[in-house]
């Protein structure tokens, strides 16, 4: 049984403690927090501490805090004999170095507290400084998920990188899609399916294959008139992606 201390109580901690907890193989001792903010989100059986010095003793400490805290807790934490572990894309395994044993557990995944997350497909990438560390990781990483991957520090901040332009930008133009229809009155419910139909076929095509719209098909005429309906922010950033679009696009007639 692999013993594990969360420090954190955002959203990767909460959806990391509610799957820790449904494992048979890793008992879920404590979690750190320095208010009772997101409380309500732990089970009420897990030990809650509010102090870095009261942490139980474990095989492993999942920070999952902010990307800028993480450097400032290590040397806090250089005392702890079990493997700190972060849960950020674009931190170093470095910013642990204060501690003996220390490594990276990023799960390529995107959470919100109230959205229920399917661990077992979620890809978790794995770093640690010290390679016999690595089997206890791999060993944590197989109760929750299928799809493992050991990557270092640079390779995982390009992953983080494409994953940006996959989750937060492509979510962005949900949120300026759903800006247009309201502001004419239109129910974004009409562009739903339309979202999810996108999603489904990058999973069976290539994304350039799958590209659609006038950009793809160099309709001109079509893209002039939709920029003269947009305000100027929402113009520039049409604008940008039809000429990307375009630059990439291999055919010049049929949708």
């Amino acid at each position: 049984m692999i013993r594990v201390v969360i420090i954190g109580a955002g959203n990767v901690a909460i959806h990391l403690a509610k799957a820790l907890r449904a494992t048979d193989s890793v008992e879920l001792v404590q979690y750190y927090s320095r208010s009772a903010r997101n409380q309500s989100y732990f089970h009420s059986s897990i030990p809650q501490a509010n102090d870095l010095g009261a942490l139980l003793r474990a095989d492993v400490y999942v920070i999952a805090v902010k990307d800028d805290v993480i450097k400032d807790l290590a040397p806090v934490l250089k005392k702890l004999a079990g493997l700190v572990v972060h849960t950020s894309g674009t931190v170093p395994l470095e910013a642990l170095a204060d501690c003996p044993r220390h490594g990276v557990f990023y799960p390529v995944q995107t959470f919100s507290k109230d959205r229920e997350l399917d661990w077992s497909s979620t890809p978790l990438v794995l770093e640690t400084a010290d390679p016999a560390d690595m089997h206890l990781l791999r060993t944590l990483a197989s109760a929750l998920s299928d799809s493992i991957f050991e990557i270092d520090s640079q390779g995982r901040k390009k992953l983080h990188l494409a994953a940006v332009f996959a989750n937060n930008f492509s979510n962005h133009m949900f949120t300026l899609s759903k800006e247009v229809c309201l502001e004419n009155e239109l129910p974004f419910e009409l562009v739903k399916p339309l979202i999810m139909e996108t999603a489904k076929k990058v999973m069976h095509m290539e994304p350039e294959d799958a590209q659609t719209g006038p950009a793809r098909r160099h309709d001109r005429l079509v893209m002039n008139e939709q920029e003269a309906q947009l305000s100027e922010e929402k113009k520039e950033i049409y604008s940008l992606l039809s000429r990307s679009i375009e630059a990439r696009s291999k055919i010049t007639g049929n949708q």
